[in-house]
């Protein structure tokens, strides 16, 4: 099968599309025909050696496509069905991919709006839920509280937003102005970030909110903190640094994914709750061009690669 892959780290250069033998699925997994693949920022500081040091390495995390092979004791779906997850061994830019964890596309959806969901949804939900033990509340955020999500109209800020919105939650969202309108039709308040944050939010939360998300990272921990009451009231997604600073807690997907949200999310999304907009779509022998595209950062919405 053909898949991206790299030998070297470095620049979108060192990417290739190379010949790899197909992939089988093992026991409870599923192998899908690739339509389409998501592509995330972890791409792209992966390829720079900022995560794994082995070489080489295939790329793509979450994939959509038709299953044609199913592993042992597999019953919930079947050859021929359409299938949205996260991919084995971090392999779904491929022709093929094995995929441990799936559910099926809803029925509005194209393969590549179902690939842009998997990791904007898991990562969102996961720290939605975090956010709730860490402050002592089961099942994460409760209804009537008020959410700061910081970095509200990102991918992930889209679905943070939106999963909070459905949980009952009150969500303030920070974006630039131009995106007021899209934080907005997402069911938030949005605050335009920069200097005087803080006090903006004060405005339409008078004495802080309940807990705060910060998605993108831009170093406003400590406002967030004292909006919050505290950095137990806080979670960050980008801001490692940052968080063993402040005392804040970043969250991971080894301490727990919410992978339970691939089985949820159809619901939502087929009625009209949820959404993740594809920005801009490259085949997969233009993947380095993809990631340049993604770094640059001037496309909103999902980037994906489509296969086939």
């Amino acid at each position: 099968m053909k898949a991206a892959q790299f030998s070297r780290f470095g620049g979108p250069e060192v990417l290739e599309i190379v010949d790899l033998p197909d992939p089988h699925p093992g026991p409870g997994q599923v192998r899908i025909a690739v339509r389409a693949a998501g592509v995330n920022a972890s791409d792209w500081k992966k390829r720079q050696g900022l995560m794994d040091p082995e070489l080489p390495q295939t790329m793509g995390y979450e994939a959509a496509g038709i299953v044609d092979e199913l592993g042992e004791g597999v019953t919930d779906v079947a050859v021929g069905d359409r299938v949205f997850g996260f991919s084995a061994d971090a392999g779904s830019q491929a022709e093929l991919a094995v995929l441990p964890h799936y559910a099926p596309i809803p029925p509005s959806l194209g393969f590549a709006e179902a690939a842009a969901l998997p990791v904007a949804v898991e990562t969102a939900a996961r720290a939605l839920d975090q956010l709730g033990v860490q402050s002592g509340v089961q099942g994460g955020i409760r209804s009537g509280e008020t959410l700061l999500v910081n970095g509200a109209s990102g991918t992930i800020g889209r679905a943070a937003v939106q999963l909070a919105v459905a949980r009952g939650a009150r969500v303030i969202g920070t974006c630039g102005p131009g995106s007021h309108e899209v934080v907005r039709s997402l069911g938030a308040e949005p605050v335009t970030y920069g200097d005087g944050m803080a006090q903006r939010v004060n405005e339409l939360s008078p004495g802080g909110v309940d807990r705060a998300l910060d998605i993108a990272g831009s170093g406003v921990l400590p406002d967030l903190i004292e909006l919050a009451g505290g950095p137990e009231h806080v979670i960050t997604v980008a801001d490692f640094d940052g968080a063993q600073q402040y005392g804040v807690r970043f969250s991971r997907g080894d301490a727990g994914r919410a992978l339970y949200t691939l089985g949820q999310i159809g619901e939502l999304i087929e009625s009209g709750r949820f959404s993740i907009p594809v920005g801009r779509t490259f085949p997969l022998a233009d993947v380095a061009e993809a990631h340049r595209v993604g770094e640059a950062g001037q496309v909103r919405g999902k980037l994906v690669l489509l296969v086939g």
